[in-house]
């Protein structure tokens, strides 16, 4: 994850650290930016024949990932941030289709920033985080830190839930790795540049022990994203050099040392064209004994999304990622593991909000006042915040954009609008634009707002200006944002309004969704319906999609 030393360094000087990184035997020997120019795949989707995948494997927004497997099932975690609940848990069945199960943080119960109360969450809350299966048990764990402050670990017995805080240790494990080892012991490697390891209390709840068993030599600079794996007699703890680079650590003296560092890989050349490096995320063993490595590429303005590699082991004991012409490809054969039980639910597609609950696609911007809104028979949004800032707004509902380009349909009726209530489709980020319902005077208008804005510490410094509106008959309304994330650089937001559902009429201009990394999460798509008077509006979604060209 990596936010105590770069979050407001320049890629450019975090890749110039890079050139001095000695490369070790067997290392991705790392190529000159007009190398990697000029080998630079060709733009477009790779094309995949029969027996072979695509990378990225999932274009969304799942960074700093761990990955196991129990049995034959795939398992994911990433981190969210200040989206609510947190921590993700992603399955699968073959390393590459994978669908939403669970979320391991159902509430951030962190503080009222997290709330929006008095104070907000931005760029907070769950980040680089571990997800482990205890066979002794049959429990799940998932462990993070919160805030610098302290660490907690929650358990469920399934991905689904319920998940339940088993702890918190007084001790902040950043960028942590959970190893349950062969013996049951649990064991957690973390830190920035100096690498930790701590020993837990059979139970899990407390700290036996901690000790720091390795420094970043400053020819590396820092290395930090913890994984930590006992393969094989040997200890490994994976580790990333944000946002470029991945070495490992190895010991053969068990898990508190000694240790030797060899590079992964520095300046490999990603499988997504305007992309970053591949790097962090963590290292998996399918059932026939083949490894893979399932990182993540930064691709803003979408985000980081999750790329796989096959990795072989040198004799010696050391992982290499397989290359295609130099590079992490942009396509491999496809691993071979058993066939899937049954096909994984698409993160694209319909949602009718027909059940009581909401389905693990959908994250909220903060914590929900649970009281404002309700689902079945459609999703019912009541406002739930006085302001005129979309950042403050609480029960603001987000959604992924699928990559490389994507459009949201939503069927919004607002009979139930006040005066003064905003209701909409947004393109949510630091720089955000909304198309939505505005109530005025009895009046109801469709707007395009844009010049939303935030600052480098995530204080709002634009609320919003209209771009484009409309009268608009009636009490429903179609929205539609259609968002082009192709890294590399900033991409154009669209939008558009219909009254019958078929025909769409696009409202103002292109919205230019920036690629800067800062807010670390990439752009979603985001329902929300706030008040800029008094509470008591509400509006019913009755249908959302999200669909590809």
């Amino acid at each position: 994850m990596g936010m105590l030393s770069w979050p407001h360094q320049p890629f450019p000087r975090r890749r110039a650290l890079a050139t001095a990184a000695g490369l070790a035997a067997g290392a991705v020997l790392p190529l000159t930016g007009a190398a990697r120019a000029a080998a630079a795949p060709a733009q477009g989707p790779a094309r995949v024949t029969a027996g072979e995948y695509a990378n990225p494997v999932i274009w969304q927004d799942f960074a700093d990932i761990d990955v196991i497997r129990v049995g034959d099932t795939y398992y994911a975690s990433a981190s969210t941030m200040h989206y609510s609940p947190g921590a993700p848990v992603l399955r699968s069945y073959d390393l590459v289709n994978w669908e939403i199960a669970g979320h391991s943080v159902p509430v951030l119960d962190f503080g009222a920033k997290y709330d929006l109360n008095g104070a907000r969450g931005y760029v907070r809350g769950i980040w680089a985080s571990s997800l482990a299966y205890r066979p002794s048990n049959r429990t799940f764990y998932w462990l993070g830190q919160i805030d610098f402050a302290r660490t907690y670990v929650y358990t469920a017995t399934a991905v689904e839930g319920p998940w339940n805080r088993l702890t918190t240790i007084g001790t902040p494990y950043y960028d942590a790795g959970l190893l349950v080892d062969s013996d049951d012991t649990l064991y957690v490697a973390y830190g920035n540049t100096t690498i930790s390891v701590a020993q837990l209390s059979p139970d899990g709840r407390t700290q036996v022990r901690t000790q720091q068993v390795f420094t970043t030599p400053s020819s590396v600079g820092t290395l930090e994203g913890a994984r930590f794996y006992r393969i094989n007699g040997q200890y490994y703890i994976f580790l990333t050099r944000p946002a470029n680079g991945q070495y490992i650590l190895k010991s053969s003296g068990g898990p508190f040392g000694p240790y030797t560092m060899r590079q992964v890989l520095l300046d490999l050349r990603g499988p997504i064209p305007g992309g970053g490096v591949p790097h962090q995320g963590g290292l998996v063993q399918t059932q026939n004994g083949a490894w893979y490595y399932l990182a993540f590429v930064d691709a803003y303005p979408g985000g980081r999304v999750p790329a796989l590699a096959p990795v072989t082991w040198t004799g010696d004991g050391w992982p290499v990622v397989q290359l295609v012409n130099g590079a992490w490809g942009a396509s491999y054969p496809s691993p071979a593991v058993p066939a899937p039980p049954r096909q994984v639910t698409p993160m694209t597609g319909v949602d009718t909000f027909d059940g009581t609950t909401l389905k693990p696609r959908w994250e909220w911007n903060h914590n929900p006042d649970n009281s404002k809104w309700s689902a079945g028979n459609g999703l019912t949004l009541r406002t739930a915040t006085v302001t005129n800032d979309l950042y403050w707004a609480r029960n603001t509902l987000t959604h992924r954009i699928q990559g490389p380009t994507s459009t949201a349909t939503v069927q919004l009726d607002h009979s139930a609008m006040r005066d003064g209530d905003r209701a909409g489709l947004a393109l949510l980020r630091d720089s955000s634009a909304w198309i939505g319902v505005k109530r005025e005077g009895g009046a109801t208008r469709v707007v395009m707002v844009g010049g939303l804005t935030m600052d480098s510490n995530w204080n709002t410094t634009g609320t919003g200006y209209e771009l484009a509106s409309a009268t608009v008959p009636g009490s429903r309304i179609w929205l539609r944002a259609t968002a082009d994330i192709r890294p590399g650089a900033a991409r154009p937001g669209t939008f558009s309004y219909s009254t019958d559902g078929i025909a769409f009429t696009r409202l103002g201009p292109d919205f230019s969704m920036g690629n800067d990394w800062r807010f670390f999460m990439g752009y979603r798509f985001a329902l929300f319906n706030h008040a800029t008077r008094a509470l008591g509006g509400s509006v019913r979604v009755t249908r959302f999609e999200l669909s590809t060209p």
